[in-house]
């Protein structure tokens, strides 16, 4: 009688845990443990149904499995059950060790709810999170928000209802135990060491379902160029990280947040060698959110091995300043030294820290200095589209997929994998249809190209492949090709228009004017209708907004250079010139060139196959700018149809400056003889128009002199005679500088010497002049010994 009143009192426990999200009725509880306080959270933590020791079925784990925690950070904590597993119901909580959470300071930091649908706070104890609705499922997430500096070691635990049977764990894979970091480390989150017990290499597929749109996403939702730009990411040991909360994006990733370009970061992937085994590649998906039907979801393969076991990836939100999703570092290791069979992650965007928009559309602006990545909220700014002012959860806007899809070698699983898919080759699949030689190594086949024929007639599409290695030079490896039969999809369009002619210059040269753009149409419906596509198309432009004398005047903007990628997200630019200085002469602090994102067709759905672009050409030039190109050759077979690609780029190459050379003016003429009689000289100048730069010829002399002997002085019969003359000849120029009016000259009395006029530069080498005038002219004086004079001297000789 007392195993049967047992069973059923488990069974009504296990009903009302069920039901009513671990409601457990006071009396039920009581009668199973007696507890010391009233609190509902503490008869929950004291409630214990049946457990089995070692049971690891269910596991609970913080993403990055960190063994300590930064004070305020957000974290994502996963709850999940090993496949064939489920649960029904769960509860989790956060203690602070070695509290019993009996009062509501027992508990530590804060959850925040990621999918309403899956998960909500508990009625009748707010700190812990339960179920929404009491069925089966394989994964729950939430965010936990760590406690403020000083609340020591924190327990996360979880309790489970799977099935008939409540377990609740205090240890092993159902409870997490982390400490609060020293506050002397500056580092970002702690990785830890994860080691991997797991033999041999998996296989898995990743497939991306965006589900960003209007319907999940109704506010402000960008109506024009939403997608998902191309996926980038690795397989990698735990001694690389891509990108991770809390650290500060790399330039990879920036590239990637704020423009959705992977080429930076497919560059930072490669050189890292063994740490990344699988580089992880998929196609952009442009618009956003399809239905499934229409288009396959983008999807890439990659593998995994003992010591690159971790997966790592994102992908950006365009536009956006710069918002993605992805994930960082998820184990596919399993404890029980297995592989991971499936993984199932919604995805929730996150903030890289380098653009400080807060709209889908704000304008470029760089937050200096970088701020940590971190997931978006719903507080951020009340502009942003996330914004509630409840602070409500922000809806997953994508989905990942990881299937295992085979495994290779030796397994040494402890508990037995449900799924024999151990195969001889990891390319099993490709081999069976080419029985690739072992001696050969290839990359993953790209996507199917899209059909050749754009009707209902039969065409080829193709894949293609690049053979890495030939480990054998005498073993020859199969094509690197293959073409399917396919039809292309019914032509619908009914009124067909020439691309957008260059727009014309702006009506105005400084300000706000108009400008305008046409098109034509190329095929009226076949039904005689009108076509309804506007051809004309008008718009506001500006031009040197400031028009003001001391304003910088530019020429309108050249128009937008071809796109840097032939397909998928790439950069464009265009450029424009000063046209006028400021007239104070300061420098123009206008940019010169824009830079913005461009989007090209669909990677890999052009029906033709080029080889990789060549090496740039030398520079046209030796020094300062000129031209350079670079070539690809056309690999399709004929069959496929004419191929558009452009075979050859052209782009501007700079190279270290001319040297310029100093450059002088013409001589001037040859000053008069500074002396009247005797030996004396004369000069003459020349000025600096252009000083040498970049180790250009040094500027030649600006002043010469030559000597100059107009007439022999008179000289006397006795050295003391001509001592006498000497003496009277300093007398009288003391005298005439005292007193100018007696200045005397033969034949004449001049005036005194006017002072020097201004130099006629202020550097380079510049002149001086001074004049006498004649005063009053002797009868008995001669006209070329009684004139004006004039004196010329060098000033200001220094370099500029």
């Amino acid at each position: 009688m007392g195993i049967h009143l047992h069973i059923l009192l488990l069974q009504c426990l296990i009903s009302t845990f069920v039901l009513n999200a671990f409601a457990f009725s006071d009396e039920t509880v009581d009668k199973l443990i007696p507890v010391k306080s009233d609190g509902y959270c503490s008869r929950i933590l004291r409630a214990q149904g049946t457990r089995r020791e070692g049971f690891n079925e269910f596991r609970l784990r913080v993403e990055g499995d960190p063994e300590f925690y930064s004070p305020g950070t957000t974290y994502r904590v996963t709850l999940y059950a090993a496949s064939p597993s489920y649960f029904r119901g769960f509860t989790l909580i956060a203690l602070k060790e070695g509290k019993e959470g009996d009062k509501d300071e027992d508990y530590a930091g804060n959850f925040e709810i990621i999918d309403e649908e899956d998960t909500q706070f508990m009625t009748n104890c707010p700190p812990a999170v339960t179920e929404s609705t009491p069925r089966r499922r394989t994964r729950i997430q939430v965010f936990w928000t760590a406690p403020p500096s000083g609340a020591g070691c924190v327990i996360l635990k979880a309790s489970i209802v799977q099935k008939r049977i409540i377990y609740f764990q205090d240890e092993g894979s159902l409870t997490k135990r982390m400490c609060e970091k020293e506050l002397s480390s500056e580092s970002a989150t702690e990785r830890p060491v994860i080691n991997c017990c797991a033999c041999g290499t998996a296989k898995y597929r990743m497939t991306f379902y965006g589900n960003w749109s209007e319907k999940v996403h109704p506010k402000d939702y960008p109506r024009r160029a939403n997608h998902w730009s191309a996926i980038i990411g690795a397989s990698h040991s735990k001694d690389y990280v891509l990108w991770e909360y809390g650290d500060y994006a790399s330039e990879g990733v920036k590239q990637v947040a704020e423009f959705g370009s992977p080429m930076k970061m497919e560059e930072e992937i490669r050189q890292k060698g063994d740490d990344v085994l699988t580089v992880i590649k998929a196609k952009a998906q442009w618009p956003a959110w399809q239905p499934l039907n229409m288009r396959s979801a983008p999807s890439a393969e990659f593998s995994v091995d003992k010591t690159r076991h971790l997966m790592s990836f994102f992908t950006m939100l365009g536009p956006s300043p710069d918002w993605n999703v992805g994930l960082s570092a998820e184990d596919l290791c399993t404890k029980e030294c297995g592989w991971a069979q499936k993984v199932v992650q919604d995805l929730i965007p996150w903030d890289a820290g380098t653009d400080s928009g807060v709209t889908y559309e704000s304008p470029n602006k760089a937050t200096i200095p970088p701020e940590k990545i971190r997931p978006l909220t719903s507080l951020d700014h009340p502009q942003s589209p996330f914004y509630d002012p409840e602070g409500g959860p922000i809806t997953a806007v994508a989905r990942v997929v990881i299937e295992r899809i085979a495994r290779k070698g030796e397994q040494c699983n402890i508990v037995p994998d449900n799924v024999d898919d151990i195969v001889a080759d990891l390319a099993q699949e490709d081999k069976d249809e080419d029985d690739t030689p072992e001696t050969c190594i290839y990359s993953n086949w790209s996507p199917w190209s899209a059909c050749s024929s754009s009707t209902c007639d039969k065409g080829k599409r193709m894949r293609q492949r690049m053979l890495k290695a030939q480990l054998d030079l005498s073993v020859p490896c199969p094509h690197t090709q293959d073409f399917q039969p396919c039809m292309g999809p019914v032509d619908v369009s009914t009124c067909m228009v020439s691309e957008w002619i260059t727009w014309s210059p702006c009506s105005v040269s400084c300000g706000t004017g108009m400008r305008s753009r046409e098109r034509y149409v190329k095929q009226f419906p076949e039904d005689g209708s009108i076509c309804q596509l506007p051809t004309e198309e008008n718009e506001k432009c500006i031009v040197n907004e400031d028009c003001s004398p001391s304003s910088c005047l530019m020429t309108e903007w050249a128009e937008w250079e071809d796109c840097s990628a032939t397909c998928g997200m790439g950069m464009k630019k265009r450029q424009r010139m000063v046209k006028m200085p400021p007239s104070d002469g300061t420098m123009c602090k206008t940019d010169l060139e824009e830079v913005e994102k461009c989007m090209m067709p669909e990677c890999y759905t052009i029906p033709c196959l080029l080889s990789s672009w060549s090496e740039w050409s030398d520079c046209s030039v030796t020094c300062g700018k000129g031209m350079r190109t670079r070539q690809r050759m056309l690999k399709s077979p004929v069959e496929l149809g004419e191929c558009n690609e452009e075979l050859e780029q052209v782009e501007k190459c700079m190279l270290p400056e001319c040297p310029t050379d100093c450059m002088v003016s013409e001589w001037s003429e040859w000053s008069e003889c500074n002396k009247s009689c005797g030996k004396g000289h004369v000069i003459r100048t020349r000025m600096i128009k252009l000083e040498p730069q970049f180790g250009g010829e040094p500027c030649p002399e600006t002043v010469q002199r030559k000597k100059c002997k107009i007439r022999k002085c008179n000289r006397g019969s006795s050295d003391e005679k001509r001592r006498r003359k000497e003496a009277r000849e300093k007398r009288r120029s003391k005298q005439s500088r005292e007193d100018p009016q007696d200045e005397q000259h033969p034949g004449c009395k001049m005036r005194p010497w006017s002072v020097w006029t201004d130099c006629t530069k202020l550097c380079g080498g510049g002149i001086q002049e001074r004049f006498m005038m004649v005063k009053r002219r002797f009868r008995n004086a001669q006209f070329t010994s009684c004139k004006d004079k004039k004196e010329i001297r060098a000033c200001n000789v220094n370099p500029c």
